[in-house]
């Protein structure tokens, strides 16, 4: 979330130098795997994840990941955090608000 943030901010830094329609996208440039994640959420957590291989779906995308190098040249921006930080900071907030945002 701190980075989207800052890249949030960043284009709109630079929507402020003048007028014109853009889109970036923000990412890190890499896709992980459903096992990697499954991997950082173990590592985040500290518990094992229970998981079976089965074989790909009918109309699955076999790799998906954002192409940042418009953000990284204008923006002058790039995620600084990995794979293990954002699925860290996704447990310690699931871990502190269990029902989501109730007022």
């Amino acid at each position: 979330v701190c980075d989207l943030a800052a890249g949030h901010v960043a284009a709109m830094n630079y929507c402020l130098k003048g007028p014109g329609v853009n889109v970036f996208n923000l990412g890190t440039g890499r896709g992980h795997s459903v096992l990697e994640m499954v991997r950082a959420f173990e590592k985040a957590s500290g518990q094992t994840i229970p998981y079976t291989f089965m074989p790909r779906r009918e109309g699955d995308v076999a790799e998906c990941y954002a192409d940042v190098s418009k953000a990284k040249e204008l923006l002058e921006w790039e995620a600084k955090l990995g794979i293990d930080d954002m699925c860290r900071d996704a447990w310690r907030w699931q871990s502190r608000h269990p029902n989501g945002f109730i007022k």
